[in-house]
């Protein structure tokens, strides 16, 4: 009798973890491996110092920046992969994200699947490499205020600014040329009642926006050979 008292807590713990599994993830099990790999997703909108409507699926850059951290002092953490679906969000938060990605130590690459829009553009190109689904979309566009504005010069200014950081960010973390990039950018007629470009999958490549088109396996294959390169480089140090 004891001994059944004695179970029943532990019966009951494993009933929660199942519960709890299937209602996060939809399974009965979750499959349990030791990567070298660290893998983090940026879905739906960037939020930054506002806090967004529960309806919005959204992504907190100050949930985001501990796990870089994290990742970049573990020893057992030799690459990162970082894939996107967002509709972009705030440009500081934005940003502050790119910059995390684009100062790691360890190599990084990031995929684009479904769309890497607005602030997203400058996440995607802050990886050592980066990929784009072939039917994934990037908006490209000017930076847009939302609410009342104050009809300052002060106000243009730090607009251009901003927008300066924007394109120079980009450009310093990919292939496409700057003219080209504010051609993309401030391009009328194409999106409805606003200006910018859509780019679809090859057509970032092709621009030297993204490095290549593909999927999930080539981001890991990619990734294990910057990893290679990691590891003999680190090697040849310590020699």
């Amino acid at each position: 009798m004891p001994n059944n008292e004695a179970e029943q807590p532990e019966v009951g713990e494993k009933r929660s973890t199942t519960v709890d599994t299937i209602q996060q993830l939809g399974q009965m099990s979750t499959p349990v491996t030791e990567s070298n790999i660290y893998c983090m997703t940026i879905i739906g909108q960037v939020e930054g110092h506002i806090v967004l409507p529960p309806q919005n699926k959204t992504t907190k850059y100050e949930h985001l920046i501990p796990q870089l951290v994290a990742a970049e002092q573990n020893a057992k953490i030799e690459g990162v992969l970082i894939i996107l679906n967002t509709v972009g969000g705030d440009v500081e938060a934005g940003l502050a994200i790119a910059e995390m990605i684009a100062s790691l130590s360890k190599p990084s690459v990031t995929l684009v699947l479904g769309g890497g829009h607005s602030i997203g553009v400058p996440i995607a190109v802050s990886s050592h490499f980066s990929l784009i689904a072939e039917t994934a979309t990037m908006t490209i566009h000017p930076i847009r205020m939302n609410g009342m504005v104050i009809g300052v010069p002060q106000t243009f200014e730090y607009l251009e600014k901003m927008q300066e950081r924007v394109i120079r960010f980009i450009t310093n973390h990919s292939r496409i040329p700057e003219d080209k990039l504010k051609e993309l950018m401030f391009k009328t007629g194409e999106l409805t009642r606003d200006i910018g470009t859509t780019v679809i999958g090859a057509d970032a490549v092709k621009y030297g926006l993204i490095d290549a088109v593909g999927g999930v396996g080539d981001a890991i294959k990619q990734l294990n050979k910057l990893i290679d390169q990691y590891r003999a480089t680190r090697e040849g140090l310590v020699q």
